[in-house]
């Protein structure tokens, strides 16, 4: 069965890993994971049966997504040439066990430039100690400055900020609130509430942004 990556696996093969500031020990890259059975790789349309839906689980509530939803939204996603969606397979399972999405948001200011989203980052509990929380993140970074993103930024909770620091992320001062309104929620909520930043139960948000070198 011919498989399609969501966007050119080659790119992955040009980061250069040294830019970031992130500590590997051992140094490990996309092109170089650490283990011969892992693979970092774009998406692809097969991934439904790697249990790429199943890991987001492990993240947030991802719904009963059939096979023709994944492959609808795929495609959209596909077309719009604007999301990244990386992933790590272990090839011994044929299993997705780690991943994260660079999303691009195209912008008028900073001449049309364009601005990244780190979202959905998740990696497998069980293969902790082989640093692929840093690597995915590090890898969609160094992405997201490849494709000319003037800045990347991403929403974490407050126990999560000195990671992303540890990885060239940084607290904007007076702009460290991350504010959202949301549609989603039950249906005997009304539509109109707005969530501004307030603590109901987890950590806060912080609102944390990656300044690319020119």
């Amino acid at each position: 069965m011919e498989e399609t990556y969501l966007y050119d696996p080659n790119v992955l093969l040009k980061l250069d890993f040294h830019r970031s500031p992130a500590k590997f020990q051992p140094f490990i890259s996309a092109a170089s994971p650490g283990e011969t059975w892992l693979k970092v790789r774009p998406l692809k349309d097969t991934d439904f049966d790697r249990g790429f839906l199943q890991l987001l689980s492990q993240l947030t509530t991802v719904g009963n997504v059939s096979r023709t939803q994944f492959l609808t939204r795929f495609s959209q996603m596909k077309a719009s040439g604007d999301y990244f969606v990386t992933v790590i397979e272990d090839t011994r399972k044929n299993e997705i066990i780690g991943a994260a999405s660079l999303v691009i948001e195209r912008k008028f200011i900073h001449n049309c430039s364009v601005r990244g989203r780190l979202e959905d980052v998740v990696v497998n509990d069980t293969y902790r100690g082989k640093q692929l929380g840093k690597l995915i993140v590090v890898t969609v970074s160094l992405l997201a400055e490849h494709l000319g993103c003037y800045k990347m930024s991403l929403d974490c909770k407050d126990k999560l900020i000195k990671f992303y620091k540890s990885l060239g992320y940084v607290l904007l001062p007076g702009n460290s609130n991350s504010m959202t309104i949301r549609y989603d929620e039950t249906p005997n909520l009304k539509r109109n509430t707005t969530a501004l930043g307030v603590n109901t139960g987890g950590d806060a948000c912080q609102t944390v942004s990656l300044h690319l070198p020119s």
